[in-house]
């Protein structure tokens, strides 16, 4: 979830926070999913049309840590920046996740975490609004979209074994070889909000998450 803005005659501005809690998020892993989300998103330096006028799109992602955030914070929350995203060493399938797509919660687990992962940017993805593909077969199309998930079929040389046949263990995609095209930008639909101020991209989930294993 974010915020989108005019800002200049040609730069239309998505901004987002990332607020992490839990037993192991920390000033660090939360500046190192705010770089990630906002490097991934920049680099393909995608431009949309809004009534005639060309823009280039901006993200601007900023984090901060708040491990002992009470429930009540989140639940009551207006501010369309904020994403809240508990981190902790397991989630329930053993995966990261969002609470649905254009939200503003959800829980990373740690360990999908590491530099380079792009679980941060795809998830991120997922908060404003985009799905995963519907065809999960894309061997033969070169680098995977960053909306692909774990599972899909790939080229060789994108597969975490490249020597593995395709769908067996190893024979699918590593998430680290998931790019942000322009095409997931485009797929964001800006030129549909009202960008005469400040519009909403995403929506409201505001849900609070106990540690796995625990009881709401």
């Amino acid at each position: 979830m974010g915020t989108a803005e005019i800002i200049q005659q040609d730069v239309l501005l998505i901004q987002s926070h990332i607020i992490t809690y839990g037993n192991m998020a920390d000033e660090n892993i939360s500046q190192q999913i705010a770089d990630e989300i906002e490097t991934m998103w920049n680099d393909p330096q995608a431009a949309i049309n809004y009534k005639g006028n060309n823009y280039t799109v901006v993200f601007r992602i900023t984090a901060s840590c708040n491990p002992a955030i009470e429930p009540e914070e989140i639940l009551g929350n207006t501010n369309p920046l904020n994403n809240y995203f508990r981190i902790e060493e397991k989630a329930i399938g053993n995966i990261s996740f969002v609470d649905g797509l254009g939200c503003n919660t959800g829980y990373f687990q740690y360990d999908n975490l590491y530099k380079g992962s792009t679980t941060a940017a795809h998830e991120y993805g997922h908060t404003l609004g985009l799905p995963h593909p519907h065809d999960l077969d894309i061997r033969g199309q070169g680098t995977p979209g960053i909306m692909y998930p774990r599972g899909t079929l790939v080229d060789a040389e994108f597969q975490y074994d490249p020597n593995m046949p395709a769908g067996l263990k190893g024979g699918t995609m590593h998430p680290m070889y998931r790019r942000v095209r322009r095409q997931d930008v485009y797929d964001l639909q800006l030129h549909k909000l009202m960008l005469t101020g400040q519009a909403i991209v995403g929506n409201f989930s505001s849900n609070w998450h106990p540690p796995f294993g625990v009881n709401s």
